[in-house]
């Protein structure tokens, strides 16, 4: 059967090669072979890999994608299909260029569902402008031209955020020098101290009230042994031992209980 034309205007002869190709077994010649009609095809692939430039893809990692869907292409071409090569090519690499995006280029993992929402959504939406004197399209008329329902564009809207990331460490548009990690908490020392802060409840009421009003002043009210002092009306010195007798007496109980 006579193959249809390809619309490639440079697209080379390999008629002859695909027909070889398909008679050899599996092995050195048969892949020297492939090779050589992968080269000579690989203008093609770099103009379908051009075609999705300013995605946020680099276009040297676009034309090996392009280069890896055209490999496919060439190994499972049947020239006996009566089908030009470029015609079977075409699709295989973009739909390899098109599986690259949604398996590697979003921020967060998305199902394909919802990555499919995203772009038909994004398609809507791009085309209403024309039509909007200016103004955003509604959620119902981004449904009404895609044929999904408002709960579908909504899905597809918020996957829209998921498709790029922005580092914590980016400078913030502002222009302030902010970036987001600079909002961002970092951990609170005083919880380490929960788990020790509960063991030692039990055992603070056990001790008699003035020893738990003297702990009470030095460590939840931040006053010195001095003041304790002056409040308490006692020295400084018998301040210090009953601190001293108290936190000893607390740590070994509270030791012997865990």
């Amino acid at each position: 059967m006579r193959q249809s034309p390809h619309p490639h205007d440079d697209a080379p002869d390999t008629a002859d090669a695909f027909r070889r190709i398909s008679r050899l077994p599996r092995g050195p010649e048969r892949d020297e072979l492939c090779r050589r009609v992968v080269t000579a095809w690989l203008p093609m692939a770099d103009r379908l890999a051009t075609q999705f430039r300013n995605r946020g893809e680099s276009a040297e990692d676009l034309h090996q994608v392009a280069a890896l869907g055209l490999v496919k292409a060439v190994h499972r071409y049947d020239p006996d299909r009566g089908t030009a090569f470029a015609g079977f090519a075409v699709p295989t690499v973009v739909g390899e260029i098109k599986r690259h995006f949604r398996d590697h280029m979003w921020g967060v993992h998305v199902p394909r569902r919802v990555q499919d929402l995203r772009n038909r959504v994004r398609r809507a939406r791009n085309e209403l402008p024309q039509s909007l004197d200016g103004r955003g399209p509604t959620v119902a008329e981004i449904a009404e031209r895609a044929a999904l329902t408002e709960e579908e564009v909504r899905t597809g809207l918020a996957a829209m955020d998921s498709y790029s990331t922005l580092s914590l460490d980016a400078e913030s548009r502002g222009g302030d020098g902010r970036a987001p990690a600079d909002s961002l908490g970092g951990p609170d020392p005083g919880l380490d101290l929960v788990v020790d802060r509960v063991a030692v409840g039990p055992r603070l009421r056990e001790l008699p009230r003035r020893e738990r009003e003297i702990l009470y002043l030095r460590f939840f009210r931040d006053m010195t042994q001095r003041q304790i002092a002056d409040v308490m009306g006692v020295s400084q010195m018998h301040v210090s031992r009953l601190l001293s007798r108290c936190c000893a007496r607390l740590r070994e109980e509270v030791t012997a209980d865990a």
